[in-house]
């Protein structure tokens, strides 16, 4: 399998998420979650998450420890790597560390009901872009980093079937976060960016940017939303109850411990993330086997 991960970006991953680096998981020990780079920084991000995952915990009797790595490909590395017992991660994290170690999704999360949701491209509103992405060829765009399956996987396999090459028909960087694409559209820095439709409808409603400071003009087929994955070595008593436990939780108890519009948890099938496999085999991240 070919590895999304250079040297200095293992590096920058094992200095973000130290609260990983621990013992194999003992009877009593603290179970380890992470999670990946949802909110704007990393501490926006610790308090969104952390009542899910003492929710968690307790539900299954143990202590906890809560790691929240800085780039998406990070937390694949982390569970893969046997570094995370359990995490909140997005559908290409998850794919690789099941490509890398096994790693096992139990369940897929609801957003207002939903378990899918949209990869999009943000344009300027005042570029004038009537096809997409005829028009807007020689642009300057934004894609997130190389882990995030709506910022980078997605987009690029889209522009691959169309037979467009993204470095070279446009003015191309990545290795953003979402949060900067949305910011760095709305303020002009940048002509496209790559965002999902969850994350530009929060940063609206957080005042982040108006509704009028961007545009949407791509709109992907619907995607799976994130995976609770656990570690191929956890406990399968522990891992059946962590599950199990995600499941439990209805709207109401949601409200209450998940960040604002996440309302429960599906279970996850073997075919839940198979587009997002396909689009990273097709794309050369994945092996063909």
């Amino acid at each position: 399998m070919r590895t999304l991960m250079n040297r200095r970006s293992i590096l920058h991953v094992a200095l973000a998420v130290p609260l990983l680096a621990r013992p194999a998981l003992a009877q009593g020990a603290p179970i380890r979650f992470a999670v990946g780079p949802f909110q704007p920084t990393a501490g926006d991000t610790r308090r969104a998450f952390a009542p899910f995952f003492a929710h968690l915990a307790q539900a299954v009797g143990r202590p906890h420890e809560l790691a929240v790595t800085t780039d998406w490909a990070g937390i694949a590395v982390a569970l893969g790597s046997g570094q995370a017992d359990c995490a909140w991660m997005g559908p290409w994290g998850y794919v690789l560390a099941k490509a890398r170690a096994g790693a096992e999704a139990t369940a897929t999360v609801l957003y207002q009901g939903r378990p899918t949701y949209h990869a999009i491209i943000l344009a300027r509103p005042e570029l004038t872009i009537a096809r997409f992405p005829q028009d807007a060829r020689g642009m300057s765009i934004s894609f997130a980093d190389a882990g995030s399956t709506s910022g980078w996987l997605i987009p690029h396999h889209w522009f691959m079937t169309q037979g467009i090459d993204p470095r070279s028909s446009f003015r191309y960087r990545d290795g953003a976060s979402h949060a900067a694409n949305v910011i760095s559209v709305a303020s002009g820095q940048v002509d496209l960016a790559t965002d999902f439709d969850r994350n530009l409808a929060a940063m609206i409603a957080a005042g982040r940017v108006r509704e009028d400071q961007v545009k949407v003009v791509w709109r992907s087929a619907p995607l799976p939303n994130d995976a609770l994955a656990a570690r191929r070595e956890l406990d399968p008593g522990l891992k059946a109850a962590l599950s199990q436990a995600a499941l439990a939780i209805h709207a109401a108890t949601a409200a209450q411990v998940m960040p604002p519009n996440y309302t429960g948890w599906v279970a996850a099938t073997a075919e839940t993330y198979a587009p997002i496999e396909a689009a990273g085999r097709a794309l050369g991240r994945l092996s063909q086997s």
